[in-house]
C-alpha cells in the first residue's frame, strides 16, 4: 500500500548495496514455505466480515485470483505443492515475531516471508508506538532463531504499507471516515481524519516516519542475516494503491485486488528462483 516518494525508504539503499550481485544468483524453489506476520498476511477482511481469508493472502495463498508467492512457485517446481504454511496472526507485532518463526524452523521451511510492524504503529497513541530499537532487537533475535534453526532458509521481508497514504486516500471518502473513526482504526494515524490542523497533520507525519524508521531497520537487519534475506527494496510502501485495494468493510486491510498488488510487488522485487523445467 502506498506513495511514491524519493526518500521515503533507505532500506531500499541498505540493501541494493549488498542485493546487487546477490540477485544474480538464481536459487532453487523451496519445498516448505511460511507466511510470518500480521493480519495482511492472513488475507483479513478480502472474503468475509472480519475474519481471516489465508486462501488470499499474498504470501501462501492458495487463490488463483491473486496469485501469491506459494502459487508463482509452485508452478515452478510441484516439490511445493500444499506445502504452504501460514503462521501469520491478525494483530501481530514484532513482539510475536520470534514465536511464529520457532514454528516454521520446527515445521522445517525452507522459505519465510516478513511482513510485521503495522501494528507497532496502530495503537492508541504515539507514546505507545513500539521505539524502533526495540524493533530492530526483534526482527534480529527473530531472524538469529532462523538461521540456527534452519540456516540454509530464504526470507522475503516485505516492506510495511505507506499509512499515510491510505489517509491520502480515504479522508475525503464518508464511510471510509466512518469505518476509521466508529472503529477506532489505526487511531494513530487514522483519527481525525478529516481534520487539517497543524498538530494532526505532524502526527501523521511522525506516524510515517516511524514506519519509514521501522522499513529501515528490518532492511538492515536483512542485510546482516546475509545472502539468504532479501526485501522488496521497498515496493511495498512505495506501492500507489487506492481505495480499490483495501476492503470495503473496514477500508484499511487489502482486499483480494490489494492482495494480487502485494504479491506481484514483492515477488517481482525479491528472490530470483531457478525453473527446474
Amino acid at each position: 500500500m502506498i506513495g511514491r516518494l524519493g526518500p521515503v525508504l533507505a532500506a531500499v539503499v541498505v540493501l541494493s548495496a549488498s542485493g546487487t550481485a546477490q540477485a544474480a544468483q538464481a536459487q532453487p524453489v523451496p519445498e516448505i514455505m511460511a507466511a510470518l506476520g500480521d493480519s495482511i498476511s492472513t488475507g483479513f477482511n478480502s472474503c468475509g466480515w472480519y475474519v481471516s481469508c489465508a486462501a488470499r493472502s499474498w504470501s501462501a495463498g492458495d487463490n488463483g485470483e491473486v496469485r501469491s508467492h506459494y502459487l508463482r512457485l509452485s508452478a515452478l517446481s510441484g516439490t511445493l505443492q500444499s506445502h504452504n504454511l501460514n503462521y501469520a496472526v491478525p494483530g501481530a507485532t514484532s513482539a510475536d515475531l520470534l514465536g511464529q518463526v520457532k514454528k516454521a524452523v520446527a515445521a522445517k521451511a525452507d522459505y519465510v516471508t516478513i511482513l510485521v510492524g503495522a501494528q507497532d504503529a496502530c495503537v492508541r497513541t504515539e507514546q505507545a508506538m513500539t521505539p524502533v530499537a526495540t524493533y530492530r532487537r526483534r526482527m534480529d533475535a527473530a531472524l538469529a532463531e532462523l538461521r540456527a534453526g534452519a540456516p540454509g532458509a530464504r526470507v522475503l521481508i516485505a516492506s510495511i504499507p505507506d499509512l499515510r497514504r491510505l489517509w491520502q486516500v480515504g479522508k475525503d471518502n464518508p464511510m471510509a471516515r466512518t469505518f476509521w473513526t466508529l472503529g477506532r482504526i489505526c487511531p494513530t494515524m487514522l483519527a481525525k481524519p478529516s481534520s487539517t490542523r497543524r498538530a494532526d497533520t505532524e502526527r501523521r507525519n511522525r506516524v510515517r516516519a516511524r514506519v519509514m524508521a521501522y522499513n529501515r531497520a528490518a532492511a538492515e537487519a536483512c542485510a546482516a542475516y546475509g545472502a539468504g534475506c532479501r526485501t522488496d527494496g521497498g515496493a511495498v510502501f512505495r506501492f500507489p494503491f487506492t481505495l480499490g485495494h483495501v476492503s470495503k468493510w473496514d477500508y484499511f486491510h487489502p482486499n483480494i485486488d490489494g492482495q494480487r498488488a502485494l504479491a506481484e510487488q514483492t515477488f517481482d522485487h525479491g528472490f530470483d528462483w531457478i525453473d527446474p523445467r
